[in-house]
């Protein structure tokens, strides 16, 4: 077991990461997320037509139940909340949720019909028919793609974007309270790059801690999220710390010694996390549970199975553990 924390000064209130011109165009502050329809909607069913009799079975099949409603999918709430935020924001800012959609256009009108009937605003949209919309996520601006694809999500995150596979959990409700938007995230290989989990893997815990003291005060690299972080906190600033709609939180596996690095690293990016977890190898779901998080990000593909079935959760596969 981890021993207690050692005491170091707290991190000190970062400022405002929003420019001067930020102030001036404040309409300009977007947060853009990309989904794709299987994460947005259940369509288990469809894509069960699609891998047991094809392409054409499936086409008949969508075309046929165009006007049958989708149900909610596990991306379904934080879509809601995530739109919800353009209320809270009015002109200071702009959330825009994008469909990214391996459908053609023919079929992808009962997606479209289903996001009518659920009252979301979502109007831009790019169907592929089959290939992959990797390529559009940065066509469009996101910071964050999410997709039930593995391999459209490894192609997103080759190409500089965060993005995460939706992993299957509990059916999603259509109903969404009004609390804040609360968004949780893995430390390595997620906020940050896997260079210091590679030195846990190769040489153990104790190698791992020794170095993570000797470089306490050098920054470390960023991961594939921290864009999507930062663009997170512009929204969070133009709120009152207490008054935000958006609430982070780093959940992770470190704990003392190896803190320090990460709350020094947050400082140098003027990043404001609002909480952070070090838990020292304990389980992360009793504590993504007790936070109430709406998506949470890890790297480590257990850690995700065993979080969804708590909150929904998206698996981030970059770095050492997703090698092999």
């Amino acid at each position: 077991m981890a021993s207690e924390p050692t005491q170091v000064k707290g991190p000190r209130a970062a400022p405002s990461s929003i420019t001067d011109r930020e102030r001036r165009h404040a309409g300009d502050i977007r947060l853009v997320v990309a989904i794709s329809s299987r994460a947005l909607f259940d369509l288990d069913e469809s894509h069960r037509v699609f891998t047991e009799q094809g392409i054409e079975a499936y086409h008949e099949y969508q075309v046929a139940h165009e006007d049958d409603v989708l149900a909610p999918g596990v991306a379904y709430p934080l879509t809601k909340k995530l739109l919800a935020l353009n209320r809270e924001l009015g002109d200071r800012g702009r959330v825009d949720v994008i469909l990214l959609s391996r459908n053609s256009a023919d079929t992808g009108l009962r997606v479209f019909n289903s996001i009518r009937h659920h009252g979301l605003d979502i109007g831009r949209a790019a169907f592929t028919n089959g290939s992959s919309p990797y390529r559009y996520v940065s066509a469009f601006g996101a910071h964050l793609f999410l997709s039930a694809d593995p391999n459209d999500v490894r192609q997103a995150l080759q190409a500089g974007c965060a993005a995460a596979t939706i992993v299957p959990s509990k059916p999603a409700s259509e109903d969404v309270d009004d609390a804040p938007l609360r968004v949780a995230f893995d430390g390595d290989a997620v906020l940050f790059s896997d260079e210091s989990e590679r030195i846990y893997r190769r040489d153990g815990l104790d190698a791992f801690n020794a170095n993570e003291v000797a470089a306490a005060s050098v920054p470390l690299s960023d991961g594939p999220f921290k864009g999507f972080l930062m663009a997170l906190q512009r929204l969070q600033a133009l709120f009152p710390a207490q008054e935000s709609p958006l609430r982070t939180a780093l959940i992770t596996a470190r704990g003392a010694p190896s803190h320090e690095r990460v709350i020094r690293t947050l400082r140098a990016w003027s990043i404001r996390i609002d909480e952070a977890l070090f838990l020292g190898g304990l389980a992360k779901g009793p504590f993504l549970a007790a936070f109430d998080a709406d998506i949470f990000f890890d790297d480590h593909e257990g850690h995700c199975r065993d979080a969804s079935g708590l909150v929904a959760t998206g698996h981030v596969p970059h770095g050492i553990a997703n090698s092999g």
